[in-house]
């Protein structure tokens, strides 16, 4: 669990890196190439919407989200399961 923790804490990290350097990198394009149609802010508010998601779920701050909402989740289908099975 701890090593999944860790492993998903690292993919935020990098992510988070892409993002600092790309979204930059576009700005400079867009404002350079096009600069009648801002269309950086898609990629700006898309890309950190699902950063925000992401790391809200990695550290754990969305409750519906979270480990325990997972295990408590295998624990109740685990259950059914062995219910319907007995029958």
């Amino acid at each position: 669990m701890a090593s999944k923790q860790v492993r998903e804490l690292i993919v935020f990290y990098i992510g988070l890196a892409a993002y600092c350097v790309v979204i930059p990198i576009l700005i400079i394009v867009n404002v350079t190439f096009s600069p009648e149609f801002h269309w950086f802010w898609f990629s700006l508010f898309g890309w950190g919407i699902a950063l925000v998601i992401k790391g809200l779920k990695v550290f754990n701050l969305i409750p519906f989200m979270g480990r325990d909402w997972e295990e408590r989740k295998m624990r109740e289908y685990i259950a059914r399961e062995e219910k319907n099975t007995v029958k």
